[in-house]
């Protein structure tokens, strides 16, 4: 999420694992919520697995594996977007 000085600041009270937490951001609240949402939905399938970890170690194993999963998809949206322009410039060199 976005933080700024703007006005235009989100404010919501989300739960992640059982604490609460004041989210400000520029983002809609509903993706506030579906932010936290998934965070602790990835929090809770981890400790299901590693049942011992205290809470402290599941949250840095759970931003592992979120951005584990963030630089995958922006990886594979970078190399679809070179070949996009790729197949681009070659449409444009076969009409030329």
């Amino acid at each position: 999420m976005k933080l700024s000085n703007s006005s235009s600041k989100q404010k919501l009270n989300v739960t992640i694992y059982g604490q609460h937490y004041a989210i400000t951001g520029d983002e809609s609240t509903d993706h506030i919520r579906h932010v936290a949402s998934i965070v602790d939905d990835k929090m809770k399938e981890i400790n299901k697995k590693n049942p011992l970890l205290d809470t402290n170690k599941l949250a840095v194993l759970t931003a592992i594996n979120i951005v584990s999963d963030y630089v995958k998809l922006k990886e594979r949206a970078e190399m679809l977007e070179k070949l996009l322009e790729k197949q681009t410039k070659s449409e444009q060199n076969e009409n030329d």
